[in-house]
């Protein structure tokens, strides 16, 4: 059984910076695509960023691109997103997902964690 927990969430003022975390139990992560997913109130979720195992190539949305950046640290089965000059508008709660390299929704997905940032 795949299980993701997240942490690292919190509140912080605008400007500010946050690191979330992945860590990543029951199995190998070079397995999967690891992604970050927001959802804001009342929005639908929405997609952050994913780093590919085989090759840690990333990916990220418009709106992050810059100031956010995903990595991984194999030894720890830990996903990372360091979070830099946040906005306002990042407040959302912050999910962590797992998909096989070969499909397009993610299977596994953390509880979450709610980032609130300031303005």
């Amino acid at each position: 059984q795949v299980q993701l927990e997240e942490s690292g969430g919190g509140l912080v003022q605008a400007g500010g910076s946050l690191r979330l975390s992945c860590a990543v139990s029951g199995a190998t992560l070079r397995r999967y695509v690891m992604a970050w997913v927001r959802q804001a109130p009342g929005k639908e979720r929405a997609f952050v960023a994913l780093i590919t195992w085989a090759n840690a190539s990333t990916s990220y949305a418009s709106s992050v691109k810059g100031r956010f950046t995903i990595s991984r640290d194999n030894a720890k089965n830990t996903v990372y997103l360091q979070m830099n000059s946040l906005k306002s508008e990042d407040t959302a709660v912050y999910y962590c997902a797992a998909r096989y390299p070969y499909l397009t929704e993610y299977q596994y997905w953390g509880q979450g964690t709610q980032v609130t940032v300031s303005s």
